[in-house]
């Protein structure tokens, strides 16, 4: 039997190595208990970047690694190469940056910043949106019927299903009540991580990637959040919330400290190995700082500390690590809890 994947790495060690000498990564941590702490410190690039169980959940009684070993198989493993000719500025095929690509799309969904953007997003929305569908489905389903047709078996949709708990009370009066349960958490983000990786992802439109290199004297650092969605409108007029398919956005992918993955969506973008000027460099590298969540890493320590001050606390520290340590268990017992109980009910009552 295969060990159980419980050290989730949401950056990959192939990633991370192109900034690692001799296994050791220079790591710069944005929230430390004490300032006693050292700015910069060698990591092992098995000992960074990851969180146990991140990725695990049950299937049935037993916990699955099955995503961690998918995000290897599907995304991870195919881009080495990809990579590797990126760093060697050796060809590259079309096929090579299709996997780049696919590569970088993983690696936006999959960290803790996104998870806990996700988990802010369901708790607004998801309730009424939950609402919505059971009325729509039941309104369907009441129409099918009195017209005699068959209801609809959506049996590819088992996944789904399993996280999604649907139910038919039957009422005193004789009518009945739907119940729609979910619980947000690691399943359910997991579930929209698939999703988007396997049918989203094919309808992005296609866009002009290229590297682009850092000028003499400078690096490109990245950090635990590394991919970068960015609205620009001017060097100090600047957002995150860019998207993949929004005109005049730009996408950026740090992949070694010469190299950085580029596009502006429906833009004309540099030919590949094009060496930016100091000030644009400057700019980009700021970026890719400031969009660290709580590690940027680098090929050698730096005036990171100046551009992104750390932030010494030693209750949000504490409280921090608290959570991840306790992480696996409240997600399996959450998912337990699915077949009795739930965190957000929709209930839709019908004559």
């Amino acid at each position: 039997m295969q060990q159980l994947r419980k050290d989730n790495h949401y950056v990959p060690k192939l990633y991370l190595k192109q900034w690692a000498h001799e296994g050791l990564i220079s790591t710069y941590r944005l929230l430390v208990q004490s300032e006693n702490v050292p700015l910069w410190r060698e990591q092992s690039l098995k000992g960074i970047a990851f969180h146990q169980h991140l990725y695990t959940y049950l299937a049935g009684q037993e916990e699955t690694d099955e995503f961690e070993r998918w995000l290897d198989s599907e995304f991870e493993s195919p881009a080495a190469e990809a990579i590797r000719r990126v760093v060697q500025e050796d060809r590259m095929s079309p096929e090579h940056w299709r996997r780049l690509v696919r590569f970088a799309v993983a690696l936006d969904v999959r960290t803790p910043a996104r998870l806990r953007q996700f988990i802010k997003r369901q708790n607004e929305t998801l309730p009424a949106l939950m609402d919505a569908a059971v009325q729509s489905s039941v309104r369907k389903l009441e129409a099918a019927v009195s017209r005699n047709e068959p209801i609809p078996n959506h049996s590819d949709e088992g996944d789904a299903l399993s996280i999604f708990k649907v139910s038919i009370e039957e009422l005193p009066d004789g009518g009945g009540q739907v119940r729609a349960e979910t619980i947000v958490g690691r399943r359910l983000w997991i579930w929209q991580m698939r999703h988007l990786l396997s049918k989203t992802l094919g309808r992005l439109p296609a866009h002009k990637w290229t590297i682009l290199h850092a000028p003499d004297g400078m690096s490109w650092p990245t950090s635990d959040n590394p991919l970068i969605r960015l609205n620009f409108r001017d060097s100090r007029n600047y957002d995150f919330g860019g998207g993949w398919g929004v005109k005049n956005g730009d996408i950026m992918l740090p992949l070694s400290p010469k190299h950085l993955l580029y596009t502006c969506i429906g833009n004309k973008v540099w030919p590949r190995g094009t060496v930016v000027d100091i000030r644009t460099a400057q700019l980009m590298r700021k970026i890719i700082i400031e969009h660290a969540d709580r590690y940027v890493f680098a090929d050698k320590p730096s005036d990171i500390h100046l551009i992104r001050p750390r932030l010494v606390c030693p209750e949000t520290y504490k409280n921090e690590q608290a959570s991840w340590l306790q992480w696996n268990q409240e997600q399996c017992q959450a998912e337990r809890e699915l077949q009795t109980q739930s965190r957000f009910v929709s209930n839709n009552q019908r004559p």
